[in-house]
């Protein structure tokens, strides 16, 4: 365990499998809230937020660090969340097609209620375009249904993805180089 224990406030596996590969001890332990966008709120703004109230709900000791993120895929401004079911994956599978898009992560790490750091990082990807039918097949997969618009890049999605510019890890889900870095200027120790 670590010297000053890193709490993980997120019950993504993807972010679980990135920590544990880069090394860093953690303990899981979530809190749920409300990720509804607010109206005239930015992609940007929004992850922000949302990791720093999922830092705040979740229950941490005051010698506990807690690291929460929150990732969206925005497309011509607008936030992709997760698809509600098949239909709305092939569409948002659709808009991808053939298109460049940002996917953004906030991140936010606490001690003892006390916020550490807010930082967000962001990558551009570039999807090919997909025929009617991959977009259909795809989306009936199951495996764009709890992801951030619709795809999983370390997945089945990776047949489309020509070119990113910025993190890979951030477009699974938790920007690791930014997340150390943050760990290390933040006093934390394993």
């Amino acid at each position: 365990m670590a010297a000053n224990p890193l709490v993980l406030g997120s019950r993504s596996p993807r972010r679980s499998e990135l920590l544990q590969a880069a090394g860093i001890p953690f303990v899981v332990r979530v809190a749920d809230i409300d990720e509804t966008p607010r109206p005239a709120e930015s992609p940007r703004e929004y992850v922000l937020r949302l990791a720093e109230e999922k830092a705040r709900a979740v229950p941490t000791g005051p010698d506990e660090f807690v690291l929460t993120a929150d990732t969206t895929v925005v497309l011509d401004g607008r936030i992709l969340g997760k698809p509600a079911d098949t239909a709305d994956a092939a569409r948002m599978l659709a808009g991808l097609s053939g298109n460049r898009h940002d996917v953004i992560t906030g991140v936010c790490l606490m001690r003892g209620g006390r916020r550490l750091s807010l930082a967000a990082a962001s990558t551009a990807v570039w999807f090919d375009p997909m025929t009617d039918d991959e977009i259909a097949e795809y989306a009936a997969s199951g495996e764009p249904l709890d992801k951030a618009g619709a795809y999983a890049i370390q997945g089945t999605a990776s047949r489309w993805i020509s070119r990113i510019d910025g993190s890979y890890s951030n477009v699974v889900g938790l920007p690791v180089a930014l997340v150390y870095r943050l760990l290390g200027e933040s006093g934390w120790s394993r």
